[in-house]
């Protein structure tokens, strides 16, 4: 019985196709399940399972996973991916959150999968899909990357985010790409794992290829064909020195949970602090204010989830539009990310984008990372916000000589009241640098110490 949702239908022609082939392999490069065994065990689990229920899924890289999310399309079971770095706390609102979907009457826009975002505040937000945008999403990332069925993703990832479930498990069940399963993300395993399975594909993050490249004693990597890197930009310095010691490029993918990819640096020069490349085979992208140097945009494409659940907010996504927090500007062919719409300091009225004076800190010599963040203003200026920067920097650079450098060529507003020189600057799990975060640790009624020489 031939199946009527998009994405089923997709796995059934790819498993009529070959079912025989390995889907699933082991970091040894043994293969852990064939197409056919993904179905059966799926089967197994649909047999198990309610109908018209929420099936919140906390495994990890498991090699069950694209059995569970069968058994649940197939049962019209609406999935929730929880990553296993969120706390307990964490998981349990986001579940309690998505139950109350049961309530609510879709029509004929019932969601396959939830979404969880990490979003501005502290209550979860789901963002809804149904089986064809998934699938749109799939086909346009495939189609955009020349990723197909002959090729061997390496899935160190988490599945659970946004990113890892459309690079890695959509690709899986609606083109019969296969994938290797990787728990360990120390970065010398992954590396080891990469040249022992022979994968082609390896979508990373900025943190993985800048590891890589401090790493001696390298193996050979000649089946890797396709480096991706997203969830946070990627440096031009680390894509030049994974080039120079792999010889391999490393392509940048913009996308967000809301509407899955967006953009794509084919090319992959690296050569443009923030660039990400043209738009995906089926996105469009609108600058929202196409006269202002930077401005958000507006991404259209199948892919665009229906909305946020418990909370619309139809501005910002609704009707197959997505209008990100991102600010981007257009270079060349394509765009690059200058910043976000809520990282712009507020200085006595006067808006300052923290990317403008990053790129002049960069300018001096023995600056390697800049970031620049506001923070409140000291109790009874006159001012909202103050600008301060962080900075990665060679031993002989100090906070006078930085400081010195910004009066003689930024606008008095532009430049930071304080600089702070670290060791390293710290992120998140994925690579990512907070603003947010760095405000706090250096808010003027917390971290006011006169030492300016940090270790991260």
């Amino acid at each position: 019985m031939k199946s009527e949702d998009p994405l089923l239908a997709a796995w059934d022609k790819m498993l009529a196709r070959k079912g025989d082939a390995p889907a699933v392999f082991d970091t040894r490069g043994n293969v852990i399940r064939t197409f056919f065994e993904v179905d059966k065990h799926a089967r197994e689990i649909e047999a198990k399972t309610k109908p018209h229920n929420l099936n919140a899924i906390r495994i990890g890289n498991h090699v069950n996973w694209p059995s569970l999310f069968l058994a649940c399309m197939r049962k019209q079971n609406i999935v929730l991916p929880i990553d296993e770095s969120l706390s307990r706390q964490q998981a349990d609102a986001a579940v309690s959150i998505a139950a109350n979907s049961s309530l609510t009457d879709w029509g004929e826009k019932s969601p396959n999968l939830f979404k969880l975002t990490s979003g501005t505040t502290a209550e979860p937000r789901l963002v809804r899909f149904r089986s064809e945008q998934l699938l749109a999403d799939c086909n346009q990332i495939c189609d955009t990357m020349g990723i197909c069925d002959v090729d061997l993703n390496f899935g160190v990832i988490p599945i659970s985010h946004s990113y890892g479930f459309s690079n890695l498990l959509t690709p899986l069940i609606a083109r019969g790409v296969p994938m290797i399963l990787s728990r360990d993300r120390t970065p010398r395993a992954v590396l080891a794992d990469l040249a022992r399975t022979g994968a082609t594909v390896f979508p990373g993050m900025p943190l993985f290829y800048q590891a890589f490249s401090e790493i001696d004693d390298i193996p050979a990597l000649p089946k890797l064909r396709l480096c991706i890197s997203a969830g946070a930009p990627l440096p031009v310095s680390v894509a030049k020195k994974f080039q120079e010691k792999f010889g391999l490029r490393i392509h940048s993918f913009y996308g967000a949970s809301e509407c899955g990819g967006i953009c794509y640096d084919r090319d992959a020069t690296n050569e443009v602090e923030g660039f990400v490349g043209q738009p995906m085979k089926g996105v469009d992208v609108e600058l929202v204010d196409p006269t202002a140097p930077s401005s958000q945009v507006r991404v259209r494409s199948a892919a665009v989830g229906d909305g946020y659940f418990p909370k619309s907010d139809e501005e910002k996504l609704s009707n197959g539009i997505f209008v990100p927090d991102d600010l981007l500007a257009r270079d060349g062919a394509g765009f690059r990310i200058v910043g976000r719409i809520s990282d712009v300091i507020n200085v006595a009225g006067k808006k300052v984008n923290p990317a403008e004076v990053e790129a002049h800190l960069l300018r001096f010599s023995g600056v390697r990372q800049a970031v620049v963040f506001g923070r409140l203003a000291a109790v009874g200026a006159l001012r909202n916000e103050e600008v301060v920067a962080c900075v990665v920097a060679s031993p002989h650079v100090s906070e006078s000589d930085l400081l010195r450098f910004c009066r003689g060529g930024l606008s008095p507003w532009h430049v930071p009241k304080q600089i702070f020189i670290m060791d390293a600057i710290p992120t998140n799990e994925r690579g990512k640098i907070r603003r947010r975060d760095l405000a706090r640790r250096f808010s003027t009624t917390g971290n006011s110490s006169p030492l300016r020489r940090l270790g991260s």
